[in-house]
């Protein structure tokens, strides 16, 4: 509901529910080490014994999922003021910023949680705090979950605006239906919104598994290799987007031989979620395909007439 007031809305709402996520696991960062046991880190960092490859493996969809929104910057670039000054800041500054806090607070857990309770639970950081606190202060975990509710809430909220950005955007080049490019007065396409939202309570109806978890790590394999392909075709594309643009020799093979080993890392990807996720993953793009199949002949239309 608060996204259909508009991008500034949604901005303000957000930029007060991210200090929710910020001040526990920034403070886990930084009061965690008082209860870090090296033991513990030892013992949990590879409880199953596997091979180097395939550990990174098994982790490498989880990683990718903790890094998704880096291009939500540039899905909302339409809304943002002086884009081509501050995407570029917030996508490099916030993928920095969120790779720092995620290494470091995922690694004083490992050494404050036994590995089992963390391989089970729900809620990891909940489950840190209330292991370095004591029950006399436990008022303050629970302040400390309200505080990554309220984040949540806020990152959702931020997400569901930028999804629906992004059919707009594809909406009004005639990729998708209309219906997602209509927009209220104060430029929020509330249609489209309510639309995505029918759309995901199916999916997520559809992915059902008999614990949280099980269908936490189904969506999650999903959602990476849906985003992969994309991912691998704009690097792909990268060498005819540059001599379009004129870009000196130079600076192009640093850019294409960074997009070589970012498309092998993909590819690597797309190779450790799995044989269902890839199957699922496949559908949908085939049907992105067969959806773009129908709606092409009237670009070819566009550019003959013009």
């Amino acid at each position: 509901m608060a996204n259909f007031g508009g991008a500034r809305i949604t901005g303000q709402i957000s930029s007060i529910t991210v200090w929710g996520v910020i001040i526990p696991v920034v403070g886990l960062c930084i009061i965690g080490w008082f209860w870090f046991s090296p033991t513990l880190y030892v013992d949990s960092w590879n409880p199953h014994h596997a091979p180097f490859f395939s550990a990174v493996g098994s982790s490498i969809a989880m990683t990718l999922w903790a890094f998704l929104g880096l291009e939500s910057a540039c899905a909302n670039t339409d809304v943002v003021e002086n884009p081509e000054r501050n995407v570029p800041i917030a996508v490099l500054g916030g993928t920095l910023g969120a790779a720092v806090i995620y290494i470091v607070s995922t690694n004083v857990i490992a050494g404050i949680v036994p590995n089992m309770e963390l391989a089970n639970s729900t809620a990891p950081f909940g489950l840190a705090f209330a292991q370095m606190f004591t029950p006399e202060v436990g008022k303050v975990t629970a302040r400390f979950m309200a505080l990554m509710v309220m984040s949540c809430c806020g990152s959702l909220l931020g997400w569901q605006f930028t999804i629906a950005q992004v059919f707009k955007s594809s909406s009004d080049e005639g990729y998708f239906p209309k219906i997602f490019s209509r927009v209220t007065k104060v430029d929020a396409p509330v249609q489209g919104m309510l639309t995505i939202v029918i759309i995901q309570s199916g999916l997520a109806l559809m992915t059902i598994s008999p614990s949280l978890n099980s269908q936490f790590n189904v969506l999650v394999n999903l959602a990476v290799v849906t985003n992969i392909i994309p991912y691998i075709l704009s690097m792909a594309a990268l060498v005819i987007i540059q001599k379009v643009a004129n870009v000196p020799p130079s600076k192009a093979k640093v850019a294409n031989f960074v997009a070589f080993v970012g498309a092998m890392y993909s590819f690597y990807a797309l190779y450790s979620s799995g044989e269902e996720a890839m199957l699922y993953g496949s559908i949908v793009t085939f049907l992105g395909w067969t959806l773009y199949g129908l709606v092409s002949p009237r670009f070819e239309l566009k550019n003959k007439h013009g």
